[in-house]
């Protein structure tokens, strides 16, 4: 797991491989991620979720730091990016001479969390952080939430019940 203050060293050493290079990169993160690094939502994330330029650079750069800190090789990885729309806005975590690392708006976090609506992970606490944090009284403020990002056909039936089962178990 890696919490707040190690994926910042993740990223400030990152930065550093970048410059060494001559390189400058841009990562967005999603996920766990947003919810240590933004929210303090919980203390420690399994992986950083993101999509990040240049590609393949980061990719080998992440790696190599993979191996040098016993790390899992996809620490730093683009498995989310199949989940990401363009239509969000998105602001500025960690601004490093080499590497800006952002995240998306909340709403959108909370959209992407209910598609992927996982029970047997912690997209369950993370939905409830941020019905909180965006003061939603009721599941149809959600789904409006979700339906601004994402086109109807691509909202699985599971997210539904997901939500819906959210609200009645905080009654």
């Amino acid at each position: 797991m890696l919490t707040k203050s190690q994926i910042i060293s993740l990223m400030e050493e990152l930065d550093e491989a970048l410059a060494a290079r001559g390189e400058v990169g841009e990562i967005l993160i999603v996920g766990g991620a947003v919810m240590c690094l933004v929210y303090n939502a919980r203390d420690a994330t399994k992986d950083v979720d993101a999509v990040f330029e240049p590609a393949a650079i980061m990719r080998k750069l992440a790696a190599e730091i993979a191996e040098r800190h016993n790390l899992p090789a996809d620490w730093l990885n683009d498995a989310a990016k199949g989940f990401l729309l363009p239509n969000f806005e998105r602001h500025t975590v960690l601004d490093l001479p080499h590497l800006r690392i952002m995240a998306p708006e909340p709403r959108y976090i909370l959209a992407m969390k209910c598609l992927s609506a996982r029970w047997d992970s912690s997209d369950r606490d993370d939905v409830a952080f941020l019905v909180r944090l965006l003061k939603l009284k009721e599941t149809n403020a959600v789904f409006k939430i979700i339906e601004k990002y994402y086109p109807k056909n691509r909202i699985p039936p599971k997210t539904q019940f997901f939500i819906e089962e959210l609200f009645e178990q905080k009654k």
